[in-house]
């Protein structure tokens, strides 16, 4: 198993901090190769430049700004976002990683003669995480239509393996949760992981 873990939060100490130690302690007591990209200590730049944009169809081109991330994208087998909800979705570094990693024929294929629309570039991803908190409750981000949480599962999830497995674990109200919610939302992660990492 070779995973990619992409983490996203500014503050060292957080919550988010606490899930993303557990998610990558199962990852190495399960034998994975792990790669991990902790966005904000790494100062990963989100922001899409103009040369980028000009780039972006172009193969050749589109992968040099980026040539680490898109790399272990193709390396990796397994992908899994630890982030924390906000405004109902990532956080603008990590809608920045999409924008400037999950590049045409990378992460899928620009529509050509044979197909209209665009197709999985990832279908080696077979398993697919994705672990976050929101400060809403499940019923407020459930009616405003959970953006975030499609993105991840099904925009990224389309362009992986159709047999994919994928797991999804989220602390709602987390401006309210307690040392109880957090322990027991750590419980939850770790029971997803087990999911997860077991033999497809």
């Amino acid at each position: 198993m070779r995973a990619l873990v992409v983490y996203c939060h500014p503050e060292p100490g957080s919550f988010n901090a606490a899930i993303c130690s557990l998610v990558c302690a199962k990852l190495r007591e399960a034998g994975a190769e792990l790669r991990l990209r902790n966005l904000y200590a790494e100062n990963f730049q989100p922001v899409l430049s103009q040369q980028e944009w000009h780039d972006y169809l172009d193969p050749a081109r589109n992968t040099l700004p980026v040539t680490w991330d898109v790399e272990t994208l193709r390396w990796c087998n397994t992908l899994i976002f630890v982030y924390p909800t906000w405004w109902y979705g990532p956080p603008a570094m990590l809608k920045g990683w999409l924008d400037r990693v999950m590049v045409p024929e990378v992460a899928f294929l620009m529509p050509d003669a044979q197909s209209t629309n665009i197709r999985p570039g990832l279908q080696h991803i077979t398993r697919l995480g994705v672990f976050t908190t929101c400060g809403a409750s499940f019923l407020l981000t459930s009616l405003v239509g959970a953006p975030g949480k499609r993105t991840l599962l099904r925009g990224v999830g389309y362009l992986c393996s159709p047999n994919r497995r994928s797991v999804f674990a989220a602390h709602y109200l987390m401006d309210s949760s307690t040392p109880k919610s957090r322990a027991q939302h750590l419980d939850h992660v770790d029971r997803k992981m087990d999911r997860l990492l077991a033999p497809l």
